[in-house]
Parts: structure tokens; C-alpha cells; sequence
């Protein structure tokens, strides 16, 4: 049985580029479909690129549920309500372990995954920092957003991660400030969003993990989960790269990924 057949979903926000076949991208805990338009538009040159902004990010619905069932049951219901066709699906990160879940729920409904930078395991929470410092902003009284790079800066001291949760912040047009993530949500979901192992399922179809060379996110030890719930599977190092490989690498990047696509 279905197990997201039952549960709740909510309207996704989406961006929708170029014609052919269709790739649907799923970013990662507090981001947004927006940190991937850069690559969509190289993309959408060959592909149906559908940008999506997963529940409680960019400007998706909100809701106080948060987990990889409701997630991958949102996306079921976005492919059937735009009548995508054997989609390929790459996730980034919560992105990945939605695209997972949502392949080993309906193996029949995607052409290929593309997994970056996270494996079918739990992991340890380590977003406390970073939600403590988005919670120390008083956004309802700022009065421009190098005041809030300001704040942050006394707490995450990579300008790289700041310049990332900065662009959720926005003016609202009653004045002052808001994230477009639902950060109240995110903050008491974050146990089941780290720990979430993937459903006990397996999705035959092929598979592509990247990850970062100098990430921790897939690790050896990880293998036997991998080819348990994903045995047709393949493994891409990018050299130079963290967690954000794609930003960091995007080049190597693309190169990885449109092998993998052009392959019949």
C-alpha cells in the first residue's frame, strides 16, 4: 500500500523552463528553487526543467507538518495535477531524500534520480547554530538587510552561508521584514527532517549520487544502505567541493550530471 496515500499535501510554488524531456529539481533545507536557476537555464536548453519550492520554503504553502512522506506525497500530487510523464528527479540534500522517498513510493512514475550530496540515512541534527541565529533576528524591525548580514555575522561567520539564508529574507509590503521559510516549523521538525532513513523500499531504476569530495554527507559506511534501496546505482566524487557541490563545482557539476543523463 501507498503509505502517502493518506496524507496531507499542499500547493507547491514552481518555475517551469524550456521543452523536452522533463527534469524536476528539489532544493535543500532553507533554500528555495531560486538556487537553482542558474543551472535550470543551462538545463532548460535541452529539458522541461520544473523548479519547485518543497512545503514551508520560497513561496510553497505553509503547514505544520514537515516530513519526507508529506514532501514526496507533494510531489506525487504536483507530477499528477501538471501531468508530468516519467520525469527525471534530482534533490539536493532534503531535496535527495524527497526525491528518494518519493522514488521508492512510486518507482513507476520517474524515469531516473539524481541524488546530491545525502544518502538513505539518519544523521545527526547540526542546524541548532543556524536556527538560533535566524531566531536572534528581530526581522519585524529591521531596516535593510545588511543590518540582518550584520546580525548573522555575530553567529555564522561563513559569508557564503549567510549570503545563502539571506536570500529567504523579504519585505513585506505591510514594512519590515520576514523569511519566506516557515521557520518555526522547520525549527521543531528538525529531528525527523535530519534522522529520516527513506522508506524500507527499493527503487530499480537507475540511480546517480554525487557528492562533494570534501563533504561527510555520503561515506563509505553508507554503501549498504544505498545498494539496499537503490541497486542500480552509481557514485560521482566531484573533487574540490562541500555539501553544496553544485554551487561550489558547477562545471564538474553539470558534467556529472548530463553524463548520466545522456546515457541510454
Amino acid at each position: 500500500m501507498d503509505s502517502s496515500a493518506s496524507v496531507e499535501t499542499v500547493q507547491l510554488n514552481y518555475k517551469k523552463l524550456g521543452s523536452g524531456q522533463a527534469l524536476i529539481i528539489l532544493h535543500g533545507l532553507f533554500g528555495s528553487l531560486d538556487n537553482w536557476m542558474t543551472l535550470a537555464k543551462k538545463w532548460s536548453e535541452d529539458y522541461e526543467v520544473w523548479l519547485i519550492d518543497q512545503r514551508n520554503h520560497g513561496k510553497s504553502a505553509h503547514s505544520t507538518k514537515h516530513s519526507y512522506l508529506h514532501m514526496a506525497a507533494d510531489l506525487a500530487r504536483f507530477i499528477e495535477e501538471h501531468k508530468i510523464d516519467q520525469p527525471i528527479i534530482l534533490g539536493h540534500s532534503m531535496g535527495g531524500k524527497t526525491a528518494m522517498e518519493f522514488a521508492v513510493q512510486h518507482a513507476d512514475k520517474l524515469a531516473k534520480l539524481i541524488v546530491v550530496d545525502i544518502a538513505p540515512v539518519s544523521y545527526q541534527v547540526h542546524h541548532w547554530q543556524i536556527i538560533d541565529a535566524l531566531e536572534s533576528i528581530d526581522v519585524e524591525h529591521l531596516e535593510n538587510r545588511q543590518e540582518a548580514d550584520q546580525q548573522l555575522g555575530s553567529q555564522i561567520k561563513e559569508k557564503g552561508i549567510r549570503q545563502f539564508l539571506l536570500k529567504n529574507l523579504y519585505r513585506k509590503s505591510s514594512g519590515g521584514y520576514d523569511w519566506r521559510f516557515n521557520l518555526s516549523v522547520l525549527k521543531n521538525e528538525i529531528l525527523p527532517i535530519s534522522e529520516w532513513a527513506v522508506s524500507d523500499k527499493e527503487y530499480k531504476g537507475e540511480t546517480l549520487f554525487i557528492k562533494g569530495e570534501n563533504s561527510s554527507y555520503i561515506l563509505p559506511q553508507h554503501g549498504a544502505e544505498i545498494v539496499k534501496k537503490f541497486p542500480n546505482y552509481q557514485l560521482e566524487e566531484i573533487p574540490n567541493a562541500g555539501h553544496w557541490v553544485h554551487a561550489e563545482a558547477p562545471t564538474n557539476f553539470v558534467g556529472a550530471v548530463n553524463r548520466f543523463l545522456n546515457e541510454t
